[in-house]
């Protein structure tokens, strides 16, 4: 993993993604290892924009590696094109405080890049493994493969949780996924776009690389359901939010609980 890992901002991936935003006029996203200043590895995710500037996001529930350690603040930045935009990679995501914290900021978009779907959660409701198999074969039978993604272990999923981060918070969220064999897994893509009324704009259920393109029409959050209900909050009722209850874990214990313990 070091011998992958770069620091963000001079490192070669974060000065390639500065020439590329300002050669085709885009903000663009990708995701890294980073390797810090005092020698620590994050799952950063670095965003070039237009005028040369440069934000980073260190994902906040790190949990795949134990190497890899958790970062400790939001992430929101101002687009050259006036768009106020938040990060919160994968599992990040799920915390439902982590996406309003994100908007509280003032995050118009929220950008969602995962490495989700077809996951051996520990739950018979959530998601659960696609058999290779059915992947490898996806030409031939491209109908199998195609109800994986749209179903319960794919889009199915995301759809009982993902619109609701866009809804109830007013925001427009893109959403990017993997797709195909991660390790012993099978990702299951479904990128899309929704907009602050948790609508889909764009999406993809492609057994293959796709893109989603969507306009965002900045109007649609000066009424919308989410932004009225940020402006109803009573703050001062909310203190129980910050205190532990005394049952946290963390994400590293929760999200592999249910696995055996290695030999």
């Amino acid at each position: 993993m070091r011998a992958l890992a770069e620091p963000v901002f001079e490192g070669p991936a974060s000065q390639m993604l500065r020439q590329w935003s300002r050669q085709y006029g885009m903000t663009i996203g990708a995701g890294l290892i980073e390797a810090a200043h005092d020698g620590r590895l994050y799952n950063s995710y670095v965003v070039a924009m237009p005028d040369g500037r440069l934000a980073r996001h260190r994902k906040l529930h790190a949990f795949i590696h134990p190497s890899v350690q958790c970062g400790d603040q939001f992430t929101v930045f101002d687009t050259p094109d006036g768009w106020r935009v938040g990060v919160l990679i994968c599992y990040d995501n799920n915390i439902i405080e982590n996406a309003r914290a994100t908007a509280l900021l003032g995050a118009q978009i929220l950008l969602a890049p995962h490495q989700t779907g077809g996951c051996d959660s520990g739950s018979p409701h959530a998601m659960g493994v696609i058999d290779r198999a059915v992947w490898a074969n996806r030409h031939r039978d491209p109908a199998a493969i195609q109800a994986e993604m749209c179903g319960d272990k794919g889009r199915g999923w995301l759809m009982r949780w993902l619109p609701s981060r866009a809804h109830d918070n007013g925001m427009f969220l893109i959403f990017s996924n993997g797709i195909g064999p991660d390790d012993d897994e099978v990702r299951t893509g479904n990128a899309m776009i929704l907009d602050p009324y948790g609508r889909i704009l764009s999406e993809t259920c492609r057994a293959g690389e796709d893109l989603v393109i969507a306009d965002l029409d900045s109007a649609l959050r000066q009424r919308c359901t989410g932004v009225r209900w940020l402006r109803a909050r009573r703050p001062e009722l909310y203190q129980p939010l910050t205190q532990p209850t005394g049952l946290e874990q963390s994400t590293r214990a929760i999200r592999f609980e249910h696995l055996p313990e290695p030999e």
